[in-house]
């Protein structure tokens, strides 16, 4: 579960809400969040609980993958998460308020058994944002990287992470800069945060197509509206894939060059490797 994952729309669904995780697995999204944290009050966390083990204990021929978040290492609630959820084997475990390496090991621990991939949901406290590097250390367990903006805001005190124009504000784009950054010193997918206002269309456009410029792979959604577009910034278009075939058979027809010229550009073997991490993407 690395990089040849497809994770383009990661939807969000409330863990105590069955019928809305029925329907969400008709929605086109690669990957259902289903959600034990902050979408389900504390009184709710049994009745979450139980309803995501019925739902992945269902005939997974949907297509999507299951991705469980659970509560945070440090709450109360999360041992009766682990309990519940890992005998129901998701595709995928969320850890939030993920601080590196430390976070991981912890999990484990109370796991007391082997996991699941981890998706850990980092930069939501201000710790964490200094911890990036540590996962390095358990790359092997990650089948991605993500973080989280609106919690970070919190934890730093700031009246907004977007300025006028929309754009983040210097500390939250450093957060998603180093983000980026170690996913892909992991080796695994970069996966960009949520839009949260759903009414604005136009606004999460240029944020995915901005994502999928960065080098971001993926990007986590909270309303299905969101997801056909959120797929489409994603996926590769004609034109980019024809690019990248050229480049893959330019080089595998002259294995030998370490540099190749393709319609008066030169070409190396990093142009290679990003050609061949497109096509992996391609629908």
């Amino acid at each position: 579960m690395r990089e040849t994952l497809r994770l383009r729309s990661l939807l969000f669904v409330p863990g105590d809400r069955p019928d809305r995780m029925e329907k969400a697995l008709k929605l086109g999204a690669d990957a259902l969040i289903l959600d034990l944290e902050d979408a389900v009050a504390p009184a709710a966390k049994d009745e979450a609980r139980a309803a995501v083990a019925a739902q992945l204990a269902q005939a997974r021929d949907h297509g999507a993958t299951l991705i469980v978040r659970v509560n945070p290492v440090d709450s109360s609630f999360i041992a009766d998460d682990l309990a519940a959820i890992l005998p129901a084997s998701p595709d995928a475990i969320m850890l939030p308020k993920a601080e590196g390496k430390d976070s991981i090991e912890t999990l484990q621990d109370l796991a007391g058994q082997s996991l699941p991939p981890l998706l850990p949901l980092t930069c939501e406290t201000p710790g964490s944002v200094f911890e990036l590097g540590s996962f390095r250390d358990h790359a092997t367990t990650l089948c991605g990287l993500t973080w989280g903006a609106e919690d970070l805001a919190s934890g730093i005190g700031a009246e907004s992470n977007r300025d006028s124009a929309g754009a983040l504000t210097p500390p939250f784009a450093h957060a998603r800069t180093m983000t980026l950054f170690a996913a892909k010193a992991c080796g695994v997918p970069a996966i960009e945060t949520v839009h949260p206002d759903i009414r604005d269309e136009a606004g999460l456009v240029r944020r995915a197509a901005r994502a999928a410029q960065d080098g971001f792979t993926g990007m986590m959604a909270i309303h299905p509206s969101q997801v056909p577009i959120i797929n489409r910034a994603f996926t590769p278009d004609a034109n980019a894939i024809a690019r990248a075939q050229a480049i893959v058979d330019a080089f595998a027809n002259d294995p030998g060059m370490g540099v190749l010229t393709i319609n008066g550009k030169m070409v190396d073997a990093a142009h290679l490797k990003q050609a061949q991490a497109l096509l992996l993407r391609r629908d």
